[in-house]
């Protein structure tokens, strides 16, 4: 199986989506799958964030794939210099999420087969 890699780096639907999309196909077949936001997507996974991506014509509903991507344990971090940047704090993000720097995050993916950044 593969160790899949993937940086969102906006907290657009044109980012989001494709994010969750490959990463939970990518755990549904088996793959290891990491996810990092940056602060600039870090928004996304803020309480309430993915909620109002629901319901944008053609596309699945986002909430669905987040919570399926943690039933396949995904991993998604988000970056800690989005606490200062966004004006956030760690009980913002919603459940499934954790904080980390971006050292944990090479250290977590330093032997990915597949990367995707969006």
């Amino acid at each position: 199986m593969a160790k899949v890699a993937i940086t969102c780096n906006c907290d657009k639907p044109e980012s989001v989506f494709p994010t969750f999309v490959l990463g939970s196909s990518a755990a549904a077949l088996g793959d290891t799958v990491t996810m990092f936001f940056t602060p600039a997507g870090a928004k996304a996974m803020v309480k309430g964030g993915l909620e109002e991506m629901v319901g944008l014509p053609g596309l699945p509903n986002i909430v669905k794939l987040y919570e399926g991507s943690i039933s396949l344990d995904v991993k998604v971090y988000v970056c800690e210099l989005s606490l200062e940047t966004n004006n956030l704090t760690r009980e913002d993000f919603r459940e499934g999420v954790e904080v980390v720097g971006a050292a944990y995050f090479m250290n977590e993916i330093k032997d990915a087969t597949v990367t995707f950044s969006f």
